[in-house]
């Protein structure tokens, strides 16, 4: 963004830079100043002070738009439609919105950047463990009028032993790293910081109506490792500059795939040697997938027809699966000889389902399966069964059918549990 200011600037034309933090709103004019931005022809500022003098603002010949999938906010709008003669970037890693209401309602196309894997391999983001123990009752939860959760039905459906839980597997899984905690109300982020320093980790809780000089304070000492955890509500998800975050803890279930994306990536930001660790207490990854898993942005960004309900076959299926031993959330190409790669535990794989446009193909693949179990009662047996709750070798090959494994995995199952004999 600074580069396309300093080249507007640099013929003449005045630039129009719009943010909603602020934040981020002195890192990124210290940004445009170090890229050599004419600041005389430059308006920089956060969009509600913006709007409140939209009309004594000159004229841009560019608008640039950061977090831009806030621009359909009456807001933004008002200075858009003041300049309909400018030029409108839009910028935003999360281009999606929870509701109806898309991006394709304020831009005319999308320019797709790399993927997260992409940039991991590169380098530009570190590397990450997921692991995910659940204490929710999702079925408690409830949409409010903006498509996400209400915190009355998060404060219901979080179990009371995730706050034993956020130490223990902190403790477990990420000891020692500096760790941001993403939670849903200010009373649940007070409880987990007391539960920290109670188990002598130093930690703060920061939230909307926490004093400016105060949070800055705190972010200090956090970058200063002077504060091993920040436990915050709504607050640490956009343009807040936190480079050492090791570890996120997520207590706050959502339906909103972008703050889940700014949840995960807090901790992403890379350094020579770094593996992040991202905990997820609340099974947002069965929602959403891993943090890196393919999306179809190009559709994302398409406004939902207002009388059509999205059902659940419209949902997007990620190929991952989950340990039963350590909890590790991985990718199915990961599992190699039926073994969890974190923890070589056996490891179940179910068997994985592209999104794909044929639903009639797969219906038609689930009836065969259904009907396979019906009549295989030693099918019907295993069904819900584990792995290590399986002691025959047609209990094996059954379940090897139920879940599309191959031939192999039946012999090295068996050759594991006893059932033939080594030579």
């Amino acid at each position: 963004m600074a580069e396309i200011a300093r080249r507007t600037t640099s013929i003449g034309n005045r630039v129009m830079f719009l943010i909603h933090r602020r934040e981020v709103l002195n890192q990124a004019v210290d940004t445009f100043k170090a890229q050599g931005v004419d600041q005389s022809r430059l308006d920089a500022g956060m969009v509600q002070t913006l709007t409140r003098k939209v009309d004594r603002l000159p004229e841009p010949k560019l608008i640039l738009v950061d977090e831009a999938h806030h621009a359909l906010a009456k807001s933004y709008q008002r200075i858009l439609n003041k300049f309909p003669n400018a030029h409108v970037l839009l910028f935003t890693a999360t281009p999606i919105r929870t509701g109806r209401r898309q991006m394709d309602e304020v831009a005319d196309d999308i320019i797709v950047g790399q993927s997260i894997s992409d940039l991991t391999k590169q380098g530009f983001l570190a590397p990450f463990d997921y692991y995910s123990i659940d204490d929710i009752d999702a079925d408690k939860l409830k949409r409010s009028s903006t498509g996400d959760y209400t915190n009355a039905s998060m404060d219901e459906a979080v179990s009371r032993k995730i706050y034993g839980h956020i130490i223990s597997n902190y403790q477990r899984l990420a000891d020692g790293k500096q760790a941001v905690v993403y939670t849903y109300s200010v009373e649940s982020a007070k409880r987990i910081a007391k539960a920290f320093n109670k188990a002598n980790i130093s930690a703060v809780e920061v939230d909307g109506s926490t004093e400016d000089n105060i949070r800055d304070h705190y972010v200090k000492q956090f970058r200063d490792k002077k504060i091993r955890i920040l436990v915050n509500v709504n607050l640490f998800t956009e343009g807040v500059d936190l480079p050492d975050v090791d570890c996120v803890i997520m207590a706050r279930p959502t339906q909103s795939l972008a703050l889940y994306l700014q949840f995960s990536m807090r901790c992403l930001n890379p350094r020579e040697g770094k593996q992040a660790i991202i905990i997820d207490h609340v099974a947002n990854w069965k929602t959403f997938g891993l943090p890196d898993s393919d999306r179809d942005w190009k559709n994302a960004i398409i406004s939902k027809d207002k009388n059509s309900k999205r059902k659940k076959n419209d949902e997007p299926t990620f190929a991952i699966t989950q340990c039963d031993y350590c909890f590790a959330v991985v990718p199915s190409s990961k599992v190699k000889d039926g073994k969890c790669p974190m923890c070589g535990k056996p490891i179940k794989v179910h068997a994985a389902v592209e999104q794909t446009d044929d639903q009639l193909k797969l219906i038609n693949d689930r009836k065969r399966l259904i009907n396979d179990i019906l009549n295989d009662e030693v099918m019907q047996n295993v069904a819900n069964k584990s792995v290590k709750e399986l002691h025959t070798m047609k209990e094996l090959q059954a379940y090897a059918k139920l879940h599309k494994y191959k031939r192999g995995w039946v012999y090295y199952q068996a050759k594991m549990k006893g059932l033939i004999k080594r030579k």
